[in-house]
C-alpha cells in the first residue's frame, strides 16, 4: 500500500523530470505554490523586487507563486528557512549583498553558508547607498565631510542603520583616513529622523528609504555609493567622482534555489528570470526606485558572491569589527 508520503515525493519527482525535459506547463502539476522566500519585511527593496518578478515568471511557468516574507535580524532567520527547504523547484528565495556576503563576514556561526547551501540563479539589481547630511550643517559636498573629519577626528556623527551602512562606512573611513563617531540605530526610519533632526551629522541610507526625504529637503544628498549615478537622483555625483577613487558599494538583490536543485530547474529559471527583468516595463517600474538590472548567468553570480564575501570580511578584519 502507498504511504501518504510517497505521493507527495512522486509528485516532486515528477516536477523535476518534467522541468527537465523543458516543459512549459511543468509547475502546474504540482499542487503547491512555488514560494519566494524574502528575508525581509513587506515593503522593502528585496520585498520590492520578488513581487515584481512573482506575476511575470507566474505567468512563464503557469504556476502559483506567493511571495513568504520573513523579517528577522539581517535577515539571518529568512535566509535559513530558504537554505534548508527540499530542492524541488518549489523554493527560492531573494537575498541581497547583506544575508549572502555581509552575514557571512560579521557571523562565526552563520546557520547557512551562502555558498554551500544555495543554488545562485541569477543576480537580479543593484542601486547605491546615499551619503547624505543634516542641513543644519554648512556641508554640501563629499569633500566638505572628508575636510571636516581630518579637521576633527571623531566629532562627526555618523548614524548607523544596518550592517551595509555601517561597512561602507568604515570602507570610507579607512580609504580616506578620517575618523567619524558611530551612532547605530534600529533600521533605516531611525537613523533617517536623527539626521533629518541634526542628532546624527551623517549616515549611508539606503537610496529608497532616503530619496523621499532628499526630495522634500529634508535632508542633503551628497553622494551615490555605485560608479555611476542614479536616475533617481541625477544630480547628485557618485562618491568617486567626489574624490574617493573607486568607491563602489551597491547594495544587490540575487534569486537563490536550496543547494541540489537540479540545475535544469535553475537554468530555466535563469532565462526566466533574464528575460523578464529585460522587458522594458519592467526597467521603467526599476529605474525611478534607483534599481540597475544586472542579471546573468548562474556562474557569473557566483564570482561576485565569492568576491563580495572576501571584500567584506576584509573590512571587517581592518576595522576590527568583533564577528558575532
Amino acid at each position: 500500500m502507498t504511504t501518504g508520503a510517497q505521493p507527495m515525493r512522486l509528485r516532486h519527482t515528477l516536477l523535476a523530470a518534467l522541468l527537465l525535459y523543458g516543459s512549459g506547463n511543468a509547475l502546474a502539476q504540482s499542487d503547491r505554490a512555488l514560494r519566494i522566500v524574502v528575508a525581509a519585511a513587506a515593503g522593502g527593496p528585496s520585498d520590492f523586487v520578488a513581487r515584481l518578478l512573482a506575476p511575470r515568471l507566474g505567468e512563464a511557468l503557469h504556476q502559483n507563486i506567493v511571495v513568504d516574507n520573513r523579517a528577522s535580524a539581517n535577515g539571518v532567520a529568512g535566509a535559513d528557512i530558504a537554505a534548508k527547504a527540499a530542492p524541488d523547484g518549489l523554493t527560492l528565495a531573494v537575498g541581497n549583498s547583506g544575508t549572502h556576503a555581509i552575514n557571512a563576514a560579521l557571523y562565526k556561526r552563520l546557520p547557512y553558508d551562502p555558498l554551500r547551501d544555495f543554488a545562485p540563479i541569477s543576480q537580479l539589481v543593484v542601486s547605491p547607498m546615499v551619503l547624505v547630511a543634516t542641513p543644519r550643517l554648512q556641508y554640501n559636498t563629499v569633500a566638505d565631510v572628508i575636510a571636516a573629519a581630518r579637521r576633527e577626528p571623531n566629532k562627526l556623527n555618523i548614524a548607523i542603520a544596518g550592517a551595509s551602512g555601517q561597512l561602507a562606512g568604515e570602507a570610507l573611513k579607512a580609504q580616506m583616513k578620517i575618523a567619524l563617531n558611530n551612532v547605530p540605530y534600529k533600521g533605516g526610519v531611525p537613523a533617517t529622523l536623527a539626521v533629518i533632526g541634526g542628532e546624527s551629522d551623517v549616515s549611508l541610507l539606503t537610496l529608497q528609504g532616503a530619496v523621499a526625504q532628499i526630495n522634500a529637503g529634508r535632508i542633503k544628498a551628497l553622494g551615490v555609493t555605485t560608479l555611476r549615478r542614479t536616475p533617481a537622483l541625477p544630480n547628485v555625483p557618485t562618491m568617486a567622482e567626489s574624490g574617493v577613487e573607486g568607491f563602489d558599494f551597491g547594495v544587490w538583490h540575487g534569486l537563490f534555489a536550496p543547494a541540489g536543485t537540479p540545475d535544469a530547474i535553475v537554468r530555466k529559471l535563469n532565462a526566466e528570470v533574464v528575460r523578464i527583468l529585460n522587458l522594458a516595463e519592467s526597467k521603467q517600474r526599476l529605474a525611478p526606485e534607483g534599481y540597475e538590472v544586472i542579471a546573468g548567468t548562474p556562474e557569473q553570480f557566483t564570482i561576485v558572491l565569492k568576491r563580495e564575501i572576501g571584500r567584506y570580511r576584509k573590512i571587517v578584519v581592518d576595522a576590527g569589527i568583533p564577528r558575532e
